[in-house]
């Protein structure tokens, strides 16, 4: 069983909140959302070529949400108290999870992205543990099915 949410859960979640305000990061999250769309490490390639200020943009918003999912899985952040506001990290996972497996091999580190899909896939079980439809409509409007 989790430990209950503190304050100090609460206040991370709101400076969490507040940096997603910060300008830059508000233009690199509704770009991602609206032009985000790869499923092959070429097609990111063509959406965001290395040096560009698209690439920029999907480096900051998949780093953002992977440092956010290693909170949770270091036990820094209450999960199930994140996962009540944090749909956003799971529609990033749901853009990304196709090209995740690409990213590891060129890489040659499986540990990339490896909290951001952690948390991705215990936040649908958590999800789908209270509306057992929910995940599969958010995965079709995220994927644009």
């Amino acid at each position: 069983m989790e430990k209950p949410a503190t304050y100090d859960d609460v206040n991370l979640i709101l400076r969490l909140y507040e940096l997603r305000r910060e300008e830059k990061m508000r233009q690199a999250r509704d770009w991602f959302m609206k032009s985000f769309h790869a499923h092959s490490m070429e097609e990111y390639g063509r959406i965001c070529p290395p040096g560009s200020e698209e690439n920029a943009y999907a480096r900051m918003v998949t780093s953002y949400w992977e440092m956010v999912a290693s909170f949770i899985t270091a036990g820094v952040l209450n999960k199930d108290l994140f996962f009540q506001n944090g749909n956003e990290l799971l529609f990033v996972w749901e853009r990304m999870r196709d090209i995740v497996p690409e990213i590891r091999q060129l890489t040659r580190n499986p540990q990339v992205y490896k909290n951001l899909e952690t948390v991705a896939h215990e936040f649908i079980h958590w999800g789908s543990s209270r509306a057992p439809e929910w995940h599969t409509f958010f995965q079709a409007m995220v994927r644009g099915a």
